[in-house]
């Protein structure tokens, strides 16, 4: 009997141990797991790449594209396509990577990425007008474009994330596509988180995190505290005024780079006032932009004399537009209007201009405020409205005069892009249905045209008459900035494209 009862305690014991031994492993697998969350400033309610403005299924690592940038050279790279050609920039052939896998495990082909492309094209406007393809044929690996025109740079329109490949036949878009990136989802919750995990198969060697959070908050100070505390390790664009006490904790790295970003401002071309160039002057005198540099963005930008920064070869200083409150109130009386008991009127009718701005860029809401006070100072009055999504409300909405707004404007390394969407009749980002007949001539010509000498003085050759015609208000070129947890992040890179965030490379200690 003893021995049956030393047995059984025996026995016990060792299912004890055993148990612990594999709770121990549970745990320690459990500690071994690799995760990150980083905390960016635009919300998206979808994922579907092919709509969503916000870019974030490419930013998270979800979905790729064809080409990509390279952040260094500015010039786009093999991604999905691992070469393309053309001998005449308007038949075009993109070979597939051979080991190219959607995160279901099946197959990218051309036919595939054809049917991608289709979708697209189908339900995004901006992607159709951008692509101008007349015609796509799909053969194994080789997909065959045929694009409307001679297009030269047409294959940098393909490393845009709203032309994302994804496995069509899937069709919860909004929620979960399934694309070839590094990363799949896992859970979305609309306005607040992706919940990512590793795709272990992923084409280009599998991530090193084993999952991640993507999640947003277009409240800078938020973003600031979510950091501070530890609930984010990477946060996208904290306040700048935080950012010497972000510098002063331990292990906190903060970086600050160049962007090909430019804040500007935006006009209605419907509204009557504004399609008089002296009250298009006036209003460009209103803006400091010195002010904005040094006060509302504490050094962490330039100031703009066009739309692209200067480094490029394509771009042409316009030379500096001087704040000047004489001459606003001298442009404004060259156009009818004259001051009266404080208030600037034409035909007895206050001038008054109707001002959009959103909080997810929080300087745009200080700089639309410090345009209104200056203007207070002439007589005129500014309305400022602050909207959700600027990109929504504009392009469904024309009872807005003005919008502060923010655009990467050469985010493939080519002037092509911005010129093109903002200024011919169908560009995703003509909100302000600019129409100048002789900018659509020579953006006719220029996208057409080969030769990379002879396309930098067309763009030059643009940017004169926007200057001109003061078609748009260019402010100041704001620098990236993002701060992340250098005891806990490793192969973190702050690109200048910002599309490229959570890859494959990064990782925790």
């Amino acid at each position: 009997m003893k021995k049956i009862i030393y047995l059984s305690l025996l026995l016990l014991i060792i299912a004890v141990i055993a148990g612990c031994s594999s709770n121990n492993e549970e745990k320690q697998t459990k500690t071994a797991e690799k995760e990150l969350t980083l905390l960016f400033n635009f919300a998206t309610n979808t994922l579907d790449p092919n709509i969503d403005t916000t870019y974030a299924a490419v930013r998270a690592g979800i979905t790729e594209t064809l080409v990509k940038m390279n952040d260094k050279e500015l010039k786009i790279e093999p991604w999905i396509a691992k070469e393309w050609k053309s001998e005449d920039g308007k038949h075009w052939t993109f070979t597939i990577n051979d080991n190219v896998t959607f995160q279901n495990g099946k197959k990218v082909d051309a036919e595939a990425v054809k049917k991608s492309l289709e979708r697209a094209i189908k339900n995004n406007e901006a992607v159709k007008g951008a692509l101008k393809i007349a015609s796509l044929k799909a053969e194994g690996n080789i997909l065959t474009i045929i694009t409307e025109k001679p297009f030269p740079e047409f294959p940098s329109e393909l490393a845009h994330p709203n032309t994302s490949i994804i496995d069509v036949d899937e069709k919860n878009y909004v929620n979960k596509p399934i694309g070839t990136g590094p990363f799949k989802v896992d859970s979305f919750t609309s306005g607040s988180s992706i919940q990512l995990i590793k795709y272990a198969d992923y084409w280009d060697g599998a991530a090193k995190l084993d999952k991640a959070t993507f999640s947003f908050n277009e409240d800078a100070n938020a973003r600031f505290l979510a950091l501070q505390s530890g609930q984010a390790d990477i946060t996208y664009r904290p306040p700048v005024e935080s950012l010497e006490e972000l510098k002063a904790i331990d292990g906190m790295v903060v970086e600050s780079v160049p962007s090909l970003r430019t804040h500007q401002l935006t006009m209605n071309f419907k509204q009557k006032s504004l399609q008089n160039l002296s009250v298009r002057k006036a209003l460009d005198s209103l803006i400091d932009r010195e002010e904005i540099v040094h006060s509302i963005l504490e050094g962490q930008a330039e100031a703009a004399k066009g739309p692209f920064l200067a480094t490029f070869s394509f771009s042409d200083d316009q030379g500096e537009r001087t704040y000047s409150l004489e001459e606003a109130k001298k442009q404004l009386e060259k156009a009818g209007y004259r001051m009266e008991n404080g208030v600037m009127k034409k035909d007895s009718k206050p001038l008054t201009f109707k001002l959009l701005t959103y909080q997810a860029r929080p300087e745009l809401p200080m700089i639309a405020q410090l345009l209104q006070s200056n203007a207070k100072q002439i007589g005129v009055t500014i309305e400022i409205q602050q909207v959700e999504n600027i990109d929504e409300y504009m392009s469904t909405n024309k009872d807005w005069d003005l919008a502060t707004y923010s655009s990467l404007t050469a985010p493939r390394g080519d002037a092509g892009y911005f010129l093109n969407a903002t200024y011919s009749k169908t560009g995703a980002l003509n909100y302000g249905s600019v129409d100048n007949k002789e900018l659509n001539a020579k953006l006719a010509v220029l996208n057409q045209t080969v030769d990379a000498g002879k396309r930098d003085e067309l763009a030059k050759d643009i940017t004169t008459i926007i200057d001109k015609e003061y078609l748009h208000f260019f402010m100041v070129h704001p620098h990236t900035i993002v701060a992340y947890n250098g005891k806990k992040v490793q192969n973190w890179t702050t690109t200048k494209s910002e599309y490229y965030m959570v890859t494959n490379k990064l990782d925790v200690k």
